[in-house]
């Protein structure tokens, strides 16, 4: 039996992260979604299904065999968008006499396919996955969520980082010894039990940690610098720098080698990006090699205290949520002093800029801010990408470069509708 974590037609609902991503790469807490779903079946071989753009990206990435093929005799076909509970596999077990589809109450969670069907599905492998797909096989209801937009893993961010922090610190031999890096005289650890400090991390004087209302994991090589407040549950990836002063507050979830100043809450950071200073940026998503600038803050709560509505694929769609705040796509940028109103999406490799709020809806490869807005040109933007890949060393495969070509085409008819020129 093999697993496959596929890709269905619903990704675009998870633009701009999804852009250059399959929507099982999305982060809620400290891991993504395709590392919860695995975990759930330990041993068991599992591949990648996805859009074929993304294809060339990923096989760089995990080899030939390991996307948009099965090689077994039975496959377990489990929705990239699940949300996977700690308990899965009971719900879904790897092995079962019967093939079936598990649905919630309007989408494929999985379906367990073998014999001639799954011969018909290896034939539609190279595209999406729907329903249609599955056609013919008994169905059973389970009570699994399903992601249908991005807000919706901020705002479970807290939740999966307590998740997440039981499953790698408790269920694990971490837990014998929960600090093991640096913690200097003269910080403040509350709630010491209920915090993990990996080898090689820093925590500063002056520095307050606070795990009074979740659990804080603070990844290998990460620092927290003098006079910052971290408070649980939180996750400070690996080789990341929290800067001094900074006040990082609940259900923040930081990626790996990123570095984060000034006042945040309620937002999740993937890796590589920057927001180094002061301003203020909450219940946001954030890709990455993102660099926001100085003073930059984002709104999160309407003055009217409504609930906050955003653009989703050409309509304006209700949230349903009080706090709403920034989603930028990778490779953006804002410079100093950018205000985002609540509710605002940034699109992939944007550079926005200038005085007053931009639209809150601002297409990928834009290069302006509210005064004026044009196209950013692709291979300018392919030059930036470089120039700060290197500064991490590391450089732009062609794979990747392709797919920059590849997101600038499929994003050009948002930009045609509001007459950018190309």
């Amino acid at each position: 039996m093999q697993i496959c974590i596929f890709e269905g037609i619903n990704h675009e609902q998870l633009e701009p992260l999804s852009f250059p991503r399959p929507v099982y790469n999305l982060l809620s807490g400290i891991t993504n979604l395709k590392n919860k779903i695995a975990r759930s079946y330990p041993g068991v071989k599992y591949s990648l299904h996805c859009r074929p753009y993304l294809v060339p990206f990923l096989k760089s990435k995990f080899g030939e065999d390991e996307v948009n093929n099965i090689n077994d005799t039975e496959c377990l076909f489990i929705n990239g968008r699940a949300l996977a509970p700690d308990n899965l596999a009971e719900i879904i077990p790897i092995n079962d006499d019967q093939d079936k589809i598990y649905m919630n109450d309007e989408t494929i969670v999985a379906a367990r396919v073998s014999g001639k069907k799954l011969d018909e599905l290896r034939i539609h492998m190279q595209d999406l996955l729907t329903e249609g797909d599955f056609d013919g096989l008994p169905q059973e209801k389970v009570d699994i969520k399903t992601i249908n937009f991005l807000h919706e893993l901020m705002n479970l961010n807290g939740q999966e980082l307590i998740r997440d922090f039981n499953y790698y610190v408790h269920s694990t031999d971490r837990e014998k010894k929960m600090i093991k890096g640096k913690v200097f005289d003269g910080a403040h650890l509350i709630e010491k039990a209920n915090i993990y400090i990996e080898e090689g991390a820093m925590v500063y004087p002056g520095v307050v940690l606070d795990a009074t209302k979740g659990p804080i994991f603070i990844d290998r090589n990460a620092q927290i610098l003098p006079n910052c407040f971290v408070q649980g549950p939180s996750y400070i990836g690996e080789s990341s720098i929290v800067k001094v002063g900074a006040m990082i507050y609940e259900n923040v979830s930081i990626g790996k080698i990123s570095k984060v100043g000034g006042e945040v809450e309620d937002t999740v950071f993937f890796p590589y990006s920057n927001k180094q200073h002061a301003g203020f940026i909450g219940h946001a998503y954030i890709g990455s090699w993102v660099n926001i600038g100085a003073d930059t803050n984002c709104s999160d709560l309407k003055n009217n205290y409504g609930p906050v509505r955003f653009y989703n694929n050409g309509d304006m769609v209700n949230s349903g949520l009080q706090f709403l705040g920034l989603t930028m796509g990778d490779h953006s940028k804002a410079a100093i002093n950018t205000m985002f109103n609540t509710g605002t999406i940034v699109g992939f490799s944007c550079n926005i800029f200038g005085a007053g709020f931009p639209s809150k809806y601002i297409p990928s490869f834009s290069w302006g801010g509210a005064d004026a807005i044009t196209t950013y040109d692709i291979h300018k933007s392919i030059e930036t990408a470089k120039r700060v890949l290197a500064r991490r060393k590391k450089t732009m495969n062609e794979a990747e470069e392709k797919l920059f070509h590849k997101i600038f085409d499929i994003t050009q008819k948002e930009r045609r509708k509001r007459g950018y020129p190309y």
